[in-house]
């Protein structure tokens, strides 16, 4: 078939080049698994790569495997040997000795050898680390933002009490600057930023908050308080007659016990909001059967009990001293109102990255101590201690995750008479529960991978949005550990048929223990999880294990990866990919070998695998053509070509990513790409991905645009027999892009008028301008191509136009 285009079309792209492990260092890898940045995210050694690689040469390995140049450092962090002999030392990344943020890298080793090294990597260039903007200013910039009536610094007591509890006269809740790099959320670039702590008093809130120290911007926001919700006899409000330990003060009983770490206490806020001011709660008699009463301090006992147990579990279970691995004294406080005397109870539970404090509840919720709260609110703190995953989006919501399955794995060690799987079912007025973690949609949260109830991830995360859905896409993780205990079969959301043999709740919480402690980082997402799970169960299991293949096949079926079959191998199952809207562009033309396909739109999705497959040689360089069909405006779109190497049902391996680029032409566009040569042989899957967004994956449903599937057959390569190998060589050749077609503001910044320019120079049908918190500005007025700023605060502001098909946004500064 002819090509429709003419010969003057324009030439594109390049691909991602896969970073592979080349010559001497080829032969000591086993297997290397490359985040959505193409830097490694887990790299494995075989035999030859442990022989070369001792436990005393951590930064050496570091150095080689991760190419650093002479402005990156790892120092480090801490070290820590688990259950089963591995020694795990931990390093932070340093930027021309400024701290990267989120940025950690974890070298395991075992029997003095290195088996593997995990972690996430900054690649930085050529970033400036002078601030422009000093800490003082900063921290006005992170106030505004953060927008409280009173902060924690500005209560006398709560000073003195803080240097009382640190033993430190110096001891401040006032923030001191401190200067990181940090992704922008904005931008999505790592950029230099002063990070402070904040603690909010009215309204109560906690968070790290990080403004750019050239612009003043907030970039990120990372929340430390995440909101869900003697031996005395303990008539609790939720869990019957239990017995917990007490201290005797010569004429008291106190709910406060130290045989576990440090000890752990329970406190009185009195319903108010000041920690300094609680009290102990006491009994003469150690029989605590007097607290059900009408200020319902019975839930006090639920609190200390919950605690004790949660306790008990990490140690006795996960061999873990408290929270933070030392013996940290846990701390509740009970009766905590955020604004006292208004006659409404407080409808939350929280950590603050101190202390756990639990409201006593109002139209929605009972007094929120149960087991089950009690287990989640102090994983976050174990979380914080170890992945630390930031607290948004995918990597928030499996923070989230991570302290649901806390809390059914305490409860379930504790009172397994309760039910497990259900979250907040004792403190709920309203629903059967906050969560459910066997049937999450049943509460409005998705039990597949952007399926049904998934939430938006979002570049501006914030209260309002729930921080990008970490509360509900939480769910995801919550239904991964609940098939992976309990066993399913089914199809998910995305069409994809699971059976999962379940390996009961403790081998799984193990997993993911293993998971979340020694493997994930802060940014992790969900991706990240599957691979990290897998790597956990194989230390603990064994390669190829029941407990493995059960891991991989429960990602599998909440929408993450493929399944798993007998010894290794993969059921080849691909993750959907669809545009949802082709009224404007589409797909046109597809060529590669003796494949050449013409077409119209296919409605966001079209399935060509059962075309005849052409033929791409291991080791060969192969040309790609491709076009969009536009009707109307030539819109900028995002190409991207995925080749399944390895076959292991995925894209997501090193090197598969074979083609990444933009152009608004409906000419024809060629890409010129190398097969690896340890390509497996046979037929295999490639996929195109056309979308006007960058950020669209091999695994997206995604506005406008079209993804299509092929299949290619791949000749002298490496047989299909054993795990799925590590893709060495590959490349494809950088060609370059073109000009992006996009919405124009400028100036920016800009402090009175910014004018806008369409694609096509095309009239805007409709100008929005809103601020950072998403809410609608009124003083933003357009006429004939320009907006008028000047009334508006200094800030960013982001505008959305429309030409009456499509909308663009952009941001810009008011200065």
């Amino acid at each position: 078939m002819t090509n429709k285009y003419s010969a003057a079309a324009l030439v594109l792209f390049g691909a991602l080049a896969a970073s592979t492990a080349q010559g001497q260092d080829a032969g000591r890898i086993q297997t290397k698994v490359m985040g959505d940045d193409n830097q490694p995210v887990l790299v494995q050694f075989n035999a030859a790569g442990k022989a070369a690689y001792r436990a005393s040469e951590a930064q050496t390995v570091l150095r080689e495997q991760l190419a650093l140049t002479a402005d990156d450092q790892f120092l480090p962090a801490r070290i820590e040997t688990d259950q089963i002999g591995f020694t795990h030392q931990k390093f932070s990344q340093f930027y021309k000795g400024v701290k990267v943020e989120h940025a950690d890298y974890t070298v395991h080793a075992k029997g003095g050898a290195i088996e593997s090294i995990s972690g996430d990597f900054e690649k930085i260039s050529g970033l400036n680390t002078t601030p422009s903007l000093n800490a003082a200013a900063a921290l006005t910039r992170a106030l505004d933002y953060v927008g409280a009536s009173r902060y924690m610094w500005q209560d006398p007591a709560e000073e003195a009490s803080l240097k009382q509890q640190e033993n430190n006269p110096n001891a401040t809740y006032r923030p001191a600057g401190e200067l990181v790099i940090v992704r922008s959320n904005a931008t999505g670039q790592p950029v230099l930023a002063w990070k402070f702590n904040v603690y909010a008093k009215q309204p109560v809130s906690r968070a790290y908050i990080y403004v750019d120290a050239r612009s003043g911007q907030v970039v990120f926001h990372d929340a430390i308080i995440k909101h869900a919700a003697a031996t005395g006899s303990f008539a609790t409000r939720y869990s019957g007659t239990q017995s917990s330990a007490t201290d005797y003060t010569g004429t008291t009983y106190r709910l406060r016990e130290l045989t576990r770490g440090l000890g752990i206490e329970t406190y009185n806020c009195r319903k108010g909001n000041s920690y300094t001011n609680a009290v102990d709660f006491t009994d003469a008699d150690n029989s605590w059967t007097e607290y059900n009463n009408t200020n319902m301090d019975n839930a006090a006992l639920d609190a200390h009990w919950g605690a004790q147990g949660t306790y008990d579990y990490f140690k006795n279970v996960m061999g873990r001293n408290s929270y933070d691995n030392a013996g940290a004294k846990i701390k509740s406080y009970v009766h905590f109102d955020d604004t006292p005397g208004d006659g409404v109870g407080y409808e939350n539970a929280y950590w603050n990255g101190s202390v756990m404090t639990y409201g006593d509840g109002a139209s929605r919720f009972r007094p929120l101590t149960s087991l089950d709260v009690c287990a989640h609110e102090i994983g976050h703190a174990i979380c914080e201690r170890t992945a630390n995953l930031a607290y948004q989006n995918e990597s928030g919501a499996m923070n989230e995750g991570f302290s649901d399955i806390w809390g059914a794995a305490v409860e379930y060690y504790k009172a397994p008479g309760k039910q497990t799987w259900l979250i907040g079912e004792d403190i709920d007025k309203v629903r059967p529960s906050l969560r459910s973690m066997s049937n999450p949609n049943a509460e409005s949260q998705p039990d597949t991978y952007r399926g049904t109830y998934w939430k938006a991830t979002t570049t501006s995360p914030s209260s309002s949005n729930d921080y990008g859905g970490v509360h509900t896409n939480s769910g995801v993780l919550n239904y991964w550990f609940y098939v992976l205990s309990v066993g399913a079969t089914g199809t998910n959301d995305i069409g994809n048929a699971f059976s999962v043999t379940g390996i009961g709740i403790a081998k799984a919480a193990r997993i993911a223990y293993r998971a979340e402690s020694v493997y994930l980082s802060a940014n992790s997402t969900y991706a990240d999880g599957r691979t990290y799970t897998i790597q956990a169960a194989t230390d603990l299991y064994g390669s190829g294990s029941a407990e493995v293949t059960s891991v991989t096949n429960a990602w599998h079926a909440v929408g993450v990866g493929a399944a798993a079959s007998g010894g290794g191998t993969t059921t080849v199952t691909y993750c959907a990919s669809k545009g949802t809207t082709v009224t404007y562009e589409w797909i046109d033309y597809v060529a590669l070998g003796t494949l050449a396909r013409t077409s119209g739109a296919d409605a966001g999705y079209y399935n060509g695998t059962a075309l005849s497959a052409p033929s791409i040689g291991a080791g060969t360089s192969q040309t790609i053509s491709f076009s969009a069909g536009f009707s109307g405006t030539a819109y900028t779109e995002y190409w991207k070509v995925y080749i399944d190497y390895n076959k292991d049902g995925d894209f997501i391996d090193a090197g598969e990513l074979v083609v990444s680029g933009s152009s608004s032409s409906s000419g024809t566009l060629s890409a010129t790409f190398t097969v690896p040569t340890t390509a497996r042989s046979g037929n295999t899957r490639m996929r195109l991905v056309m979308s006007d967004n960058s950020g669209t994956t091999s695994c997206n449903s995604y506005s406008y645009g079209e993804t299509e599937d092929y299949t290619v057959n791949i000749t002298g390569g490496a047989a299909l027999t054993g795990l799925a190998p590590s893709l060495t060589g590959g490349s494809s050749t950088s060609i370059g892009n073109e000009i992006a077609k996009q919405l124009e503001v400028y100036p920016n910044p800009a402090s009175s008028v910014v004018s806008l320019v369409l694609p096509g120079n095309a009239e805007a049908t409709s100008v929005v301008v809103t601020d950072l918190r998403g809410v609608r500005v009124a003083d933003a007025r357009y006429h004939d191509g320009k907006v008028d700023i000047s009334r508006l605060a200094k800030g960013m502001y982001t505008i959305a136009v429309s030409d009456g098909q499509k909308v663009f946004h952009q941001r810009f500064v008011k200065e």
